[in-house]
């Protein structure tokens, strides 16, 4: 018969193991920023970053308050989050969201580089504000945000994950501006991986497909023709899920995924 435990050994036994599951994340004790992360597939990788441990910066740059229902979950779970207001096109912004959250944190281990748009257009109809729209914050964004966390990360490197798009290798037609920030992004993943490597700072892209966000609903995207077409070209049969694309930046954002760098990472559920 083995040794009587007393409640007060029991209970330090279960606080022990309540202790190990809050420290068994995969991000536990990192800080990370997201941009763009106030809706779709932003607000989900915020979401299970501040699942596996880490701190959230969720940056937005017009809606404050679908910011904070992101930030109020993740405390409401008993996470860590802020918003922070800035647009990541604009250096004095960029600048401020940077400065906001290692305020609140104290430092900077992960950024995701998320915030985009879209629109297509055919040749013809193509305009100089859109392009340099699309241009401005896709890819000019991404080297803003990527000079700050430079800064921001501390002797021991960091982690960036760019957001590219499955679009840099379907060349669909009248996507030919937004086509070309996301082969933009590709080459930054590729070229700052070999810039960035001895620096200890990780970078990967995650190229998704079509994903059912409030943004592929507004643009009218979901529930047509394209959406079907996207189906159709899709092996695993659906349109993907801000889920999808957030377990993927779980992965790459941890120790797990330490000799993965420089890759655009497709996840679409196979198609291509």
């Amino acid at each position: 018969m083995g040794a009587y435990e007393t409640p007060t050994l029991l209970y330090q036994k279960r606080n022990n193991q309540i202790s190990k599951m809050e420290n068994s994340g995969k991000l536990n004790g990192k800080v990370a920023l997201i941009t763009g992360a106030s809706k779709g597939i932003g607000a989900g990788i915020a979401k299970a970053y501040a699942k596996e441990g880490a701190a959230v910066a969720v940056n937005y740059s017009s809606s404050r308050e679908d910011a904070d229902k992101v930030v109020q979950e993740i405390i409401s779970a008993g996470g860590k989050a802020i918003a922070v207001h800035g647009s990541v096109d604009k250096a004095p912004d960029v600048k401020q969201i940077f400065d906001e959250t290692v305020k609140a944190f104290g430092k900077l281990d992960i950024l995701v580089n998320n915030a985009g748009v879209y629109s297509f257009a055919g040749i013809e109809d193509i305009t100089e504000e859109s392009f340099h729209r699309m241009f401005n914050i896709n890819v000019l964004g991404s080297i803003l945000t990527i000079q700050q966390a430079i800064k921001s990360f501390g002797n021991n490197g960091g982690v960036i994950i760019n957001t590219g798009s499955i679009v840099s290798t379907l060349d669909m037609p009248t996507s030919l501006v937004y086509t070309q920030t996301k082969y933009a992004v590709d080459a930054m993943t590729r070229i700052l991986a070999k810039e960035l490597g001895p620096k200890n700072i990780r970078v990967n892209s995650i190229n998704p497909g079509l994903i059912e966000t409030e943004g592929s609903h507004s643009s009218g995207v979901m529930n047509g023709e394209a959406e079907k077409w996207h189906i159709s070209e899709t092996p695993l049969g659906r349109v993907g899920k801000p889920e999808d694309i957030a377990k993927v930046a779980v992965f790459l954002a941890s120790e797990e995924a330490y000799w993965i760098h420089g890759e655009a990472i497709a996840v679409a559920g196979g198609q291509r």
